[in-house]
């Protein structure tokens, strides 16, 4: 047992980072050395009910506290000292989506996640607007379409936020937003580093003739930016995080960020010309701008960093979901013939099998799309294997097949990225899921994009330590200190990546891929048209 760390825990000397992730909570607690000391998790997952992809919110309050229960325990198992005290704590969440509540704090309809594609006609019309593009995901997006479809809750109004900023009210009462999460909410002035206010005015004179008794600019979360002070844990927060009342009240939180920017923190990439991919349920690559875009795209998002510098962001709604599924399948024939089935044996060997597939997936093709897909402006989706007789059916070819069409439809949006607007991408840093089995994700990744992949040593912690990065450097920042300098300076310094080059035959397999699979979107689009719902369920 390191007494240091014992005592620092004593001390209170460490920061907490709590990430509501697409299918997993997960908390890691970590010392002054950014070291993880502690860690609880919480396997979740959403659920389509009345048309729309959401999670129960009384289970993200069963799910911190289980995450958090865990975390205790290894703590105290480990350290032999109660968790009492923290330095700070930071919470993280998917980016976007629509939280709607009353004046009472009560939720006026179920939490509306990034994940559904159900706002097109309010997204186009803002866009058109702001000329700014505004995604469907977005929480204005949201608001606009439940206006727009004259939706009863509308007038009843009182807060609208994101999932992080939900937390962050229930454990503070201070309705607060990191810049990045709020970057995803509504447009952000990149000279103020606050919500546009121009357009906060277009919006205004837009639904003026509705007559609702507020105005957007009180309905949405203050903005803060990185290492300002947001709250701090009352005691009901106390109560809703450690039931056990062991914790103390008072403790420090940063401003609650999207899993986007607590991705930039923990790949290092919130400079200028810096850029990093995150791969799990969704896709997304993110580009701190020197530049604003030439123009509007409807592939291209732009957000903005915890600390506000620009970022263009190019998302797709599909990543692993279907890979998941496909493996699950392996796992029960591994069950139904007596073996013991390890998730993480069955991930390596399936993986590491594409390495030995054709260099084009040998006439394959597949969409994994769960949900709608934006980039291809699909509104729904509907996972997808097809192949001819002449294609080279066997394990490896599956394999890469899989993989490859993850990483398809973000290609898509970066095409524009390097291509139309000559955005040059020395490197891009990776993180998530789908790059925990080494040198696999990377190499389909490079293949994909044709660019260097690197992956740092700390990537595979994830969004939940990138956030307890952001809970640390608010209180232990040098006066006028940087993010970017406190990350490379003090987190990282010291800490290589390793760094994965495209392959040539690789990315021609990858081009002769993607010819087949964006010939094959109409098979796509008649599976959404001719497989509905629940049939024959």
């Amino acid at each position: 047992m390191d007494l240091n760390i014992k005592q620092a825990i004593m001390n209170g000397e460490t920061s907490l980072g709590i990430e509501f992730g697409s299918t997993r909570i997960k908390a890691v607690l970590i010392d002054c050395n950014f070291e993880i000391i502690g860690s609880g998790s919480y396997e979740w997952e959403n659920q389509l009910i009345d048309g729309y992809w959401t999670y129960d919110l009384n289970e993200v309050i069963s799910g911190l506290q289980e995450t958090y229960l865990q975390l205790k325990q290894e703590v105290e198992n480990r350290y032999s000292v109660a968790l009492q005290k923290i330095g700070s704590i930071g919470f993280s969440a998917m980016m976007q989506g629509y939280i709607a509540l009353n004046r009472e704090g009560e939720l006026l309809v179920p939490f509306r996640t990034w994940r559904n594609a159900t706002t097109e006609t309010a997204a186009s019309v803002l866009t058109e607007k702001f000329q700014f593009k505004i995604p469907q995901r977005w929480s204005i997006a949201h608001l606009y379409q439940a206006i727009l479809n004259d939706e009863e809750h509308v007038a009843n109004i009182d807060y609208i936020t994101t999932l992080s900023g939900y937390v962050h009210w229930l454990l503070t009462g201070s309705k607060s937003l990191g810049l990045g999460d709020a970057s995803g909410m509504f447009p952000i002035d990149k000279s103020t580093r606050q919500y546009n206010k121009d357009m906060i005015d277009q919006f205004a004179t837009l639904i003026a003739d509705k007559g609702y008794p507020w105005s957007l600019k009180h309905i949405l979360p203050t903005v803060y930016g990185a290492g300002e002070h947001a709250g701090c844990l009352s005691k009901d927060g106390v109560r809703l995080l450690d039931p056990s009342g062991c914790l103390q009240a008072g403790i420090p939180l940063c401003p609650p960020e999207g899993d986007a920017g607590t991705g930039m923190v923990a790949t290092n990439s919130v400079k200028q010309r810096t850029g990093n991919i995150s791969a799990g349920t969704s896709i997304f690559a993110m580009f701190v701008m020197e530049e604003d875009l030439s123009t509007v795209y409807p592939e291209i998002d732009i957000v903005a960093t915890p600390d506000g510098s620009p970022v263009g962001m190019v998302l797709a709604n599909n990543c692993s979901s279907d890979i998941n599924a496909w493996l699950g399948l392996f796992r029960e024939f591994y069950e139904e013939i007596g073996l013991k089935a390890d998730m993480n044996q069955i991930f390596n060997v399936l993986f590491n099998k594409a390495l030995e597939a054709d260099a084009d997936g040998g006439g394959l093709l597949s969409y994994g799309y769960y949900s709608g897909e934006n980039i291809t402006g699909f509104a729904k989706g509907r996972p997808l294997f097809v192949r001819s007789p002449e294609s080279r059916f066997n394990l490896a070819n599956f394999m890469r097949t899989h993989l490859y069409t993850a990483f398809a439809a973000l290609r898509m949006g970066m095409d524009i990225l390097t291509q139309k607007e000559q955005v040059k991408i020395d490197r891009i840093l990776a993180h998530g899921g789908l790059f925990k089995t080494e040198i696999v994700g990377q190499k389909m990744c490079a293949a994909a994009l044709n660019v260097p992949v690197s992956v740092m040593p700390t990537a595979g912690e994830g969004g939940a330590w990138g956030m307890a990065i952001l809970a640390s450097y608010m209180v232990n920042k040098e006066q006028q200190e940087a993010l970017a300098d406190y990350l490379t300076i003090k987190v990282f310094n010291g800490k290589e990546g390793k760094e994965v080059f495209p392959d040539s035959a690789d990315v021609n397999g990858f081009n002769l891929f993607m010819e087949r699979y964006t010939e094959g979107l109409s098979i796509e689009q008649a599976a959404v048209e001719h497989l509905v719902e629940n049939w024959k369920v």
